[in-house]
């Protein structure tokens, strides 16, 4: 995952396998795709409330769980109300 180098100290949102969404700014990774997050969050999305954040702090990843990782704007990010947003958490992957 060279391609990662590029997302060096910017904000991400990464999806795991268990379905669980992260937020965070990547702090550093290696040949086996394991990530560090800096200042990171786990979102939790919820039909009945809207959507919390769990702060996790610096956060290591196995790259083996990682489905999808993504840049965000954090200016964009940030104007989002994020408590009105109502969504189904997302499953997680079985093969």
């Amino acid at each position: 995952m060279s391609s990662l180098a590029g997302y060096v100290d910017k904000l991400v949102l990464m999806i795991l396998q268990d379905g669980r969404t992260i937020v965070g700014t990547l702090a550093g990774f290696d040949q086996k795709s394991n990530i560090v997050l800096s200042n990171s969050t786990e979102r939790v999305y919820s039909l009945e409330e809207g959507v919390e954040e769990v702060p996790l702090g610096l956060y290591l990843v196995k790259g083996d769980t990682i489905t999808l990782i993504a840049e965000i704007d954090p200016e964009k990010d940030s104007a989002i109300d994020l408590s009105s947003i109502r969504a189904e958490p997302l499953p997680a992957i079985r093969y």
